[in-house]
């Protein structure tokens, strides 16, 4: 069974939540968390990326900037003001963008089954990442970060999250880009039954968040046998039901083609795969569109050896496989430095200009991983190919924080 556990959370006065509210801290590089905090003195970004108030060549790992964490919590603390809430409780927050809506449940989930696999992975994690933000929590005494979670739709868990929902918000506002963040505080008969809700939830899944779980797991057993460390068995998440959930696709660009010429790979890839001229840049399941010398090609994938290979079975695997391995010698695609990541999000005429411009040689553009191909993974126990999956929209941080 799942297990989530209200909490007594550190959050804004609602008059300031959206001043306060920011993206993720691992969603945006220094500079960019420095041009969103600009004039904004409530944003979070001064807590979770603190670099942004120290100089420009300060090491992002030193002492001074988890010190200046510190500091700031503790100024936005009283210049926000931030408060505690004076008794336990769970939390429904919704994501609204566009059309598309997604309700989950906020609140404290078990450390302990997240060791016991009750709440499953899909992804490896950087030791560095984790470092940082284990630092960073236990400097803190507080996670700052939200985890988001998936799980298989409850009816009852639904019925719940409608009734709180029906009450008046305690944070309701419309963010920059365009998303609405709504958050109701459950009341505490209705927060009782939340969590015997969760009781009938078999697994829980780690959407996005694998380093700010696996962080919150080492800073407990880094407190272990510390009579002061209650809190630290659990970490903060929204847990949203599947059917609700929304990826995008996850895109790679490459800066060069192997010492290959366009035409000589474009006849390489034609030689293996399908290729089709003046292709949608948005393509179907089970193919690929390759983006080169500014024309886009539809690329078919060749089916997996086994369909009961959850993970050779995604299109980011077959694209590995089947092109970035064999014609572009990428061995792997965690390491190689000619590879780069792009969200969905920014849609592909972030590829076309990153070809277009001289940054990559070549773009491929995916269709998004589903939920229930993330849910088989985890379930098989297996680990997803690095940067498979961009979950949009993403939760703020500053809303709601774990103090332990």
């Amino acid at each position: 069974m799942a297990v989530v556990r209200p909490f007594r959370a550190l959050r804004p006065v609602p008059s300031v939540a959206s001043a306060v509210a920011s993206v993720p801290y691992d969603v945006v590089n220094v500079a960019e968390a420095r041009s969103l905090a600009a004039e904004l003195p409530l944003s979070f970004l001064h807590v979770t990326r603190p670099e942004i108030d120290l100089p420009d060549e300060t090491d992002p790992y030193a002492a001074a900037v988890y010190e200046r964490a510190r500091a700031n919590l503790a100024s936005l603390r009283e210049q926000a003001p931030l408060v505690v809430e004076d008794t336990p409780s769970l939390y429904v927050y919704r994501l609204r963008d566009g059309a598309h809506v997604q309700t989950g449940v906020a609140g404290c989930y078990s450390l302990d089954e997240y060791d016991a696999g009750v709440i499953k992975k899909h992804e490896r994690t950087r030791p560095d990442k984790e470092d940082d933000r284990t630092r960073h929590m236990e400097t803190l005494g507080a996670q700052t970060g939200v985890v988001f979670l998936t799980y298989r739709q409850q009816s009852a868990v639904d019925d719940l999250v409608a009734r709180i929902s029906r009450d008046e918000p305690l944070f309701d506002f419309t963010a920059p880009d365009g998303v609405q963040h709504t958050v109701w505080r459950a009341p505490t008969p209705l927060t009782t039954a939340l969590s015997a809700a969760f009781d009938a939830v078999p697994a829980l899944y780690i959407a996005d968040g694998h380093h700010r779980a696996a962080s919150a797991a080492r800073a407990r057993s880094a407190a272990a046998g510390d009579a002061t460390s209650a809190g630290r068995d659990r970490f903060l998440a929204v847990a949203f039901p599947d059917h609700e959930t929304r990826i995008l696709a996850y895109n790679r660009t490459l800066s060069d083609l192997a010492g290959a010429t366009p035409e000589a790979f474009l006849k390489a890839v034609t030689a293996r795969l399908d290729v089709s001229p003046d292709a949608n840049p948005v393509p179907d399941r089970g193919h690929s569109a390759m983006y080169l010398a500014g024309r886009w090609y539809g690329v078919r994938l060749a089916p997996p050896a086994s369909t009961d290979d959850a993970v050779g079975s995604l299109d980011v695997a077959r694209l590995q496989d089947q092109i970035l391995g064999p014609l572009l010698d990428v061995v792997d695609i965690r390491t190689d430095p000619r590879v780069r990541f792009v969200g969905g999000i920014r849609g592909t005429a972030e590829l076309e200009q990153q070809v277009d411009g001289g940054a990559a040689a070549v773009a491929f553009s995916m269709a998004p991983v589903t939920v229930a191909e993330l849910l088989a993974v985890a379930d098989a126990g297996s680990i997803m190919p690095p940067k498979s999956t961009w979950f949009e929209p993403k939760l703020r941080d500053g809303l709601l924080t774990h103090l332990f």
